[in-house]
C-alpha cells in the first residue's frame, strides 16, 4: 500500500515538473527556437490544429524563424494566428512562407520574463507540496483505519518527504537554468 502511494505522489510530482518546464519553454528567451509557436493554433480546414501540424517551422538564423504552410492559401491565416498569439511577433510575409524576426530584448523584457519564470516555478513548487499534503492525508487516513502502524506512517512521511525535497530542488534547478538563460544577450 504505501509503496503504490509512494509511487503514485512520485509520478503526480513528475508530471508537474514536466508542465513547469512546459511552461518555461513557452517563456522566450530571444533566441529563435520552433517551439516558441508550439502552443499556437491555426484554423486548418474547419479545425484547429497547432501550426507544425499546418506547415513547417524552421530557425534561418538565431534571430529569424521561417514558416512555410503546406497550403499556399494558409500564409494570410498563420499570419493572422501569429499576430493574435500575445507572443509580441509580427510576422513577415515573403511569398508562399512567413519570416518571423524575433525583437531583441530589452532589460526591462527579460526582467518581466524572469518574474514569469519564477511564477510559473512558484505554481509548480505549490503543485508538488499539494501532491505530498494529499499523500500525507492519505497515509493518515490509513493509521486511523489501523491499516498501517504509526511507525510506518511516520517513516513513509518522511520518505514522501525527501521525494518533494527531490522535486523542488529540481523546480529550482529548473529555474536557475532559465534565468541564466534569459539573462543572456
Amino acid at each position: 500500500m504505501m509503496d503504490n502511494l509512494k509511487k503514485n505522489a512520485l509520478a503526480r510530482m513528475l508530471k508537474s515538473i514536466d508542465a513547469l518546464k512546459e511552461e518555461l519553454s513557452r517563456i522566450r528567451t530571444g533566441r529563435a527556437s520552433a517551439g516558441i509557436l508550439d502552443h499556437v493554433t491555426v484554423d486548418y480546414f474547419g479545425n484547429q490544429v497547432p501550426i507544425s501540424q499546418a506547415a513547417t517551422i524552421t530557425v534561418a538564423d538565431a534571430r529569424n524563424l521561417l514558416v512555410t504552410p503546406w497550403d499556399k492559401k494558409m500564409v494570410p491565416v498563420i499570419e493572422k494566428a501569429i499576430l493574435t498569439s500575445n507572443l509580441g511577433l509580427n510576422p513577415v510575409s515573403a511569398g508562399t512562407a512567413l519570416r518571423i524576426p524575433l525583437p531583441s530584448m530589452t532589460e526591462d523584457r527579460r526582467r518581466d520574463l524572469i518574474k514569469q519564470a519564477r511564477a510559473a516555478a512558484e505554481n509548480g513548487r505549490v503543485a508538488v507540496r499539494g501532491v505530498r499534503r494529499d499523500a500525507n492525508s492519505e497515509l493518515k487516513d490509513a493509521l486511523k483505519k489501523k491499516v498501517i502502524s504509526e511507525d510506518d506512517e511516520r517513516r513513509a512521511q518522511d520518505e514522501i518527504q525527501k521525494i518533494t525535497d527531490k522535486n523542488i530542488a529540481e523546480i529550482d534547478k529548473l529555474l536557475a537554468a532559465k534565468e541564466k538563460d534569459l539573462m543572456e544577450i
